[in-house]
């Protein structure tokens, strides 16, 4: 099967009666001789979203793997409209899935630095003024905090777990932050 040479002009009565052919058998042949009409169409897309050629190629097979069960999943109206968005996304979701996020120290993500102990960890007396000072932030900003630093949770499994939206959670993070920081000031004063 040649992914990257479009043989014929798709035509949406044909694209119609091939899914409804596979939907019914589960034919993956029938499915396939669909998905080659729009290949090289699923292959210009991964090479827009994605860095090279190899990851395009890769990504074009994946998206056929994802077919399977989605073709049958799905109400599809236009298949070549709704296999664009479906080849979109998944380049989308590889992209982001590809970022990696780097983990800051609390201490170094809001600029101040306690006293350390002389063997490098924090005293007894600095973790027990970061509890107070977190016992004082609002609810919403400790929760928060509280799941973004000790938790590691990140913005979107906060939201989900809180009911906050994720404009919310950035705002009580960052006032939290801020907050924490000027009690802490003031606690080592």
């Amino acid at each position: 099967m040649n992914f990257f040479k479009r043989t014929n002009k798709p035509d949406d009565a044909d694209d119609t009666a091939l899914l409804n052919s596979y939907r019914g058998s589960g034919n993956l042949s029938v499915l396939g001789s669909l998905y080659e009409k729009y290949a090289s169409i699923v292959y210009g897309v991964c090479l827009k979203y994605l860095p090279n050629e190899d990851a395009a190629k890769d990504a074009v097979m994946a998206i056929f793997e994802e077919l399977i069960t989605k073709a049958k999943q799905h109400d599809i109206k236009q298949f070549r409209s709704w296999l664009y968005v479906l080849s979109r996304n998944y380049c989308l979701m590889q992209l982001r899935s590809a970022k990696k996020v780097d983990t800051v120290n609390l201490d170094d993500f809001m600029e101040f630095t306690p006293v350390l102990h002389p063997d490098n960890e924090y005293s007894e007396e600095h973790i027990k003024a970061l509890e107070r000072c977190m016992d004082k932030l609002p609810g919403a900003q400790k929760e928060s905090v509280n799941q973004f630093y000790l938790q590691q949770k990140c913005y979107k499994e906060i939201t989900e777990a809180t009911g906050y939206t994720l404009n919310e959670v950035k705002s009580y993070i960052q006032n939290g932050k801020r907050n924490l920081k000027i009690c802490l000031e003031k606690n080592s004063e």
